[in-house]
């Protein structure tokens, strides 16, 4: 398939389902977590739906689509750097469907990211985080100029999603 037939769109509420079983695939695939349906569910839809108090959305995600399907998708929040006096947008919740692996899709889902960052002049660049193992996905990543910044990300979960694994 060539990057001409990927036609890459802002996901709607009809692109849920998909959206829920792409990171439930992902968790699989990357960390071996079997991830809670509902508490995810209630994730993807949030980035949809604004509160009722009328907080800021939450991110956005952008979907490729071949010949009507969902193949994959990403999502990306905002974070202000007072450093740099902008937004940086992070990438998250990366998939791609395995048979489209390999055939350009997430370089348009990037490159249509990339562009739109370019084009609003608040945001001062890209990021996203990459499991340690998964050597394929960084190399993809650097393919398409990114590099390793030099961080590593430290965590401390305060609430725990129900899933069945340790981690």
């Amino acid at each position: 398939m060539e990057a001409s037939g990927i036609e890459v769109r802002g996901a709607c509420e009809a692109d849920i389902e998909s959206l829920v079983e792409f990171n439930q695939r992902m968790a699989a695939e990357t960390e071996g977590k079997e991830l809670d349906s509902g508490t995810l569910r209630a994730g993807v839809e949030a980035v949809f739906f604004e509160s009722v108090a009328g907080e800021a959305r939450k991110g956005r995600y952008l979907v490729a689509v071949i010949n009507g399907r969902v193949v994959a998708a990403l999502m990306h929040t905002w974070e202000w750097s007072d450093w740099r006096n902008g937004f940086v947008w992070w990438l998250q919740s990366v998939y791609v469907e395995p048979d489209f692996r390999r055939r350009g899709v997430f370089r348009r889902l990037y490159e249509t990211l990339r562009e739109e960052a370019r084009q609003d002049g608040g945001v001062v660049g890209l990021r996203l985080y990459v499991e340690e193992h998964n050597r394929i996905a960084q190399a993809t990543y650097r393919g398409l100029g990114m590099e390793s910044s030099g961080y590593v990300v430290m965590e401390e979960m305060l609430r725990e999603s129900s899933d069945s694994s340790e981690g």
